[in-house]
């Protein structure tokens, strides 16, 4: 059986390795909430709680973030594999859980209001800034600079270039347009009820024009490889700030199926991603690399050059907007938590 020093350690790798929402130590911390107040689970037996955890979790975040968990099932169960928090660990955990009344659950959620601390003092930056103050910079790397904020980055660098992308394309009004070959128009006439429906054109109007967008796909976890953001006049953005292998090259080709790919990155892995991507027979693909110094030029010819008074303002407020969908404060802690009262758990091991 482990000690609980090894329960220790186990837990916090796992914290370690989150980002700021803290979904898999929350879940652990409710799993041994359930354990120590209803006395209705085996934490040796893992279909006790696996699919029911993430229920105690979820509902809890809900309160605490105003979201739920949107990882693949897969990702979220990793938390029980042999190399996380496997069911003889939590079973430990557990053990110190009820001996001391709840402090295990208070440690947890004391590692997330930490991490929340961090996250507001690198988030006040941007909030505070005004167009002669804020560089982008600076912004990112306030998150690398902190131990328990690194794991975000990678949200921090898609927020930075959506609002970047979003602001020049609104700045441009920018249109696309939808439009049939005249010699085609015998088939649009067969199929007009699936082109009304899907293209927003027919016979009568073989044209449609609409505003160019930029598309953030959505909260993503940390094994995602997916898509990032997509653009409705043609590119993929698919956004890599971590070293790219590959493994990882293959699997971006895997799970993009668009044929034309704009990669963000930092600097000094542009040449070897195309090195990779070329490797795999993939480069073709690729319509751009846009790099940190790009990012970092076009945020201060867009605050403080020649169109300042047409772009900073929209850029900020954007970029701030993002933020906050995405990072959600924590001014109150909610009821549910504060009825445990984590606050009179004294123990020195734990604390």
């Amino acid at each position: 059986m482990p000690t609980r020093e090894e329960a220790k350690k186990a837990l916090d790798t796992v914290i370690s390795k989150s980002r700021v929402h803290l979904y898999k130590p929350i879940q652990i911390a409710e799993i041994l909430y359930r354990d120590r107040v209803y006395k209705d689970i085996d934490l040796l037996k893992l279909e006790d709680y696996r699919n029911k955890s993430k229920k105690w979790r979820d509902d809890i975040c809900q309160e605490l973030l105003g979201r739920k968990c949107t990882s693949s099932a897969r990702f979220q169960d990793d938390l029980f594999n042999a190399n996380a928090v496997p069911p003889i660990m939590i079973n430990e955990l557990g053990k110190e859980n009820r001996s001391t009344n709840g402090a295990v659950e208070a440690y947890i959620y004391n590692r997330f209001t930490n991490k929340h601390t961090q996250l507001a003092e690198a988030l006040k930056y941007c909030h505070q800034s005004n167009r002669d103050t804020f560089f982008v910079k600076d912004f990112i790397d306030s998150f690398w600079k902190e131990a328990g904020l690194k794991r975000s980055v990678d949200k921090v660098y898609e927020i930075v270039v959506y609002a970047l992308f979003t602001t020049l394309v609104d700045a441009l009004d920018l249109k696309v347009e939808v439009s049939v070959d005249a010699g085609r128009y015998e088939i649009l006439s067969d199929f007009t009820d699936f082109s009304k429906k899907v293209m927003c054109i027919d016979c009568s109007s073989p044209t449609y024009v609409q505003n160019a967008r930029v598309y953030r796909v959505g909260v993503t976890n940390a094994a995602d490889r997916g898509l990032d953001m997509y653009s409705n006049w043609g590119p993929a953005i698919q956004i890599k700030h971590l070293s790219l292998d590959e493994e990882l090259a293959e699997s971006i080709v895997e799970s993009v199926s668009s044929d034309k790919v704009v990669i963000v990155c930092k600097d000094a892995e542009k040449g070897l991603i195309l090195s990779l991507l070329s490797q795999i027979g993939w480069r073709s693909h690729i319509q751009s690399i846009v790099t940190e110094s790009n990012l970092i030029d076009w945020y201060n010819r867009a605050l403080r050059g020649k169109y300042r008074d047409i772009l900073a303002e929209p850029l900020l407020e954007c970029l701030c907007n993002e933020i906050l969908q995405e990072f959600p404060s924590l001014d109150n802690t909610p009821q549910a938590i504060k009825d445990r009262h984590y606050e009179n758990i004294k123990d020195t091991f734990w604390s």
